[in-house]
């Protein structure tokens, strides 16, 4: 799922606070298969070597996480067959070890081996009018998935290891939010101290924007073809991630199929929670969470999320209500995030 493009739903609350007009650089592009609009505001910025900066910054992001690149440290780890440990970034452990928390705390349903199921269920190689997959090929694909028994990270050593050559990794639920903090550190490191950096729909933001106003973020309503916004949402020094299962799936006899696979059935997931908002310190930890938050659901993620103190906010089907009825829940660290009672 996409929040509403960032740069459209910045809605003033009080009155300028700069002393003089500030100074707005706004880049956008693409990666990682996505694209990027970032929006600094400062004293004296150079565009040109901030342009810059911030394309190194997204291409070594790239060159560490990219599932597209057959080249990337995280594609030439899973295109090995050796079980040995072999030494890996600084950065792809600081990811894999936040994978693995997440993965953790969520009692596998976040899963960064989920690959072979991705492909399995017709949303990688395959094609969604594809024969829906037998018990015995999801058993199969199965064998294949589980990070806390296929992978070994030792963060001490910078080593990563795999138990069985074919395993393979996938990063696209959390290396996005990665990225944009990576994004993020590049403009403190320039000195900017007021940006909003979105990458395919995901966020940080810190400070204020143009107007001296605090950045207001909207959360899609979860509508095919829509674009409208169902909260807004205050954001400073976060993270901000959404999931949603209705832009990708497929149906075949009757029987709709989402992306969004749980890796312990080895399954789409079948309750009616349509939509996730995280809210964290990153967004590496909003991207990985809000993912794992849409596979949980509303009842199993609203219980973690009160557990573990983290701000989420659900959009789910309404069963009585009909296909475009829904009901909300948030947790209470949401709720005090918005600062409303």
């Amino acid at each position: 799922m996409r929040l509403l493009p960032a740069l459209a739903l910045l809605t003033a609350l009080t009155g300028c606070l700069f002393d003089k007009e500030p100074e707005v650089v706004r880049l956008s592009g693409e990666t990682m298969g996505t694209t990027f609009n970032i929006t600094a505001i400062g004293a004296d910025l150079d565009e040109a070597a901030l342009a810059a900066a911030v394309e190194e910054t997204l291409a070594q992001v790239n060159a560490k996480m990219s599932n597209w690149d057959p080249n990337s440290e995280v594609s030439t780890f899973s295109a090995s067959t050796s079980t040995d440990p072999v030494a890996v970034s600084e950065e792809f452990a600081l990811v894999l070890a936040a994978a693995n928390d997440v993965h953790g705390k969520t009692g596998g349903t976040f899963d960064v081996t989920l690959g072979p199921l991705i492909e399995l269920w017709g949303f990688g190689p395959r094609k969604p009018e594809d024969p829906v997959p037998s018990d015995e090929e999801i058993e199969t694909a199965l064998s294949g998935v589980g990070q806390a028994r296929l992978l070994t990270l030792d963060s001490a050593a910078g080593t990563l290891a795999k138990s069985d050559p074919a395993v393979g990794i996938n990063l696209s639920a959390i290396a996005k939010g990665y990225g944009i903090d990576a994004v993020a550190g590049t403009l403190r490191e320039a000195g900017i101290e007021d940006y909003l950096v979105e990458i395919g729909g995901d966020l940080v933001a810190k400070g204020q924007n143009d107007k001296g106003d605090a950045w207001q973020i909207g959360i899609e309503k979860p509508e095919a073809g829509s674009q409208t916004v169902q909260l807004i949402v205050p954001l400073n020094d976060r993270g901000m991630a959404s999931s949603g299962d209705y832009k990708n799936f497929f149906e075949q006899d009757g029987v709709r199929y989402s992306h969004i696979i749980d890796p312990v059935t080895g399954r789409p997931i079948t309750h009616r929670t349509t939509s996730v908002t995280v809210l964290a310190e990153n967004a590496m930890m909003a991207d990985a969470w809000a993912t794992a938050m849409l596979a949980l659901g509303q009842e199993k993620g609203l219980a973690l999320a009160e557990e573990h103190k983290l701000a989420v906010y659900f959009i789910s089907r309404d069963v009585t209500g009909g296909d475009d009825a829904y009901i909300t829940v948030h947790s209470s660290a949401f709720k005090d995030a918005l600062g409303t009672d």
